[in-house]
């Protein structure tokens, strides 16, 4: 009696195979979040946050690695780089492009990220700042993102639950951004409830602005179709003025930069009614 007692105690306390999936399941997620928040994860690390074995944690990166969601490395994994950067691994001015200011614009993206509902259709701009808001999306998102830049296409193109619309246009710049007229004719009927804009400058009187006068002119018409603008710009763009603007500082309802960004830089913004968020 006691025997069989015990065995089907043992049998109650078996997880379910229904049981063991899920727990998988959340263990990728949390694993891809803490890619998403730094960028790499070790194993021993997630062994003990997880309370599982490090040979089960080692699994699990391996078949996410295997569906293309990360790079394993030595201990750990890191977040996987798309093909397409590959012709500009040893370019300079392309590397020190993503590395200034790495962990602030990650920090900037990440809580524009936190903003974006189900269901809705956002916009991107080319730049660094906004390519580390897709990095940052929530699993399950089941968004659209309208973007005029080939990178944030193609970093999206493994996104079952992100529809991507591309405006096409002509290749232009060194962030892969597409521009022209025809680029500009395929917002003409689209309805963006977000629109995200990275600038290389934001100034209180002149609004955010680029050096670019054909991307000044293809966010600025973006900007028209969206409900919502939120500038997503670092600390070292305040006070910039460029030659081409994309929008009026009034048009802005939300500013997010980072913790180097002073009061006196923000305050301008502030008297407006804009809601500034520093991270």
């Amino acid at each position: 009696m006691a025997k069989r007692s015990k065995q089907k105690k043992s049998a109650e306390i078996k997880e379910s195979p229904e049981a063991v999936l899920n727990s998988q399941q959340q263990r990728f997620h949390s694993i891809l979040i803490g890619l998403q928040e730094h960028g790499t994860v070790a194993v021993d690390d997630l062994s003990a946050q997880l309370g599982v074995s490090v040979v089960t944690i080692r699994r699990d990166l391996d078949i996410l690695e295997q569906q293309g969601l990360l790079r394993r490395t030595h201990g750990g994994a890191v977040s996987i780089e798309p093909l397409f950067y590959e012709p500009f691994k040893k370019d300079r001015s392309f590397q020190e492009q993503v590395e200034r200011l790495a962990n602030e614009k990650r920090r900037i993206g990440r809580a524009a990220a936190t903003l974006i509902n189900a269901g809705d259709t956002i916009a991107i701009t080319p730049g660094t700042t906004t390519a580390e808001i897709i990095r940052g999306l929530p699993l399950d998102s089941r968004i659209t993102v309208v973007t005029n830049t080939v990178n944030i296409a193609m970093e999206l193109s493994k996104r079952k639950d992100v529809s991507v619309f591309v405006t096409g246009g002509h290749l232009h710049g060194e962030w892969f951004s597409l521009i022209g007229p025809s680029a500009t004719r395929s917002l003409e009927n689209m309805l963006i409830h977000t629109m995200f804009i990275g600038a290389d400058g934001i100034d209180a009187q002149w609004g955010l602005s680029c050096f670019s006068s054909d991307e000044a002119e293809l966010n600025s018409t973006m900007a028209a179709h969206a409900r919502q603008h939120i500038a997503v710009v670092d600390h070292t763009k305040f006070g910039v003025v460029a030659n081409w603007r994309i929008c009026q500082t009034p048009m802005i309802q939300k500013l997010i930069t980072d913790s180097g960004a002073t009061d006196e830089m923000i305050a301008p913004f502030q008297k407006l009614g804009i809601e500034v968020i520093r991270v």
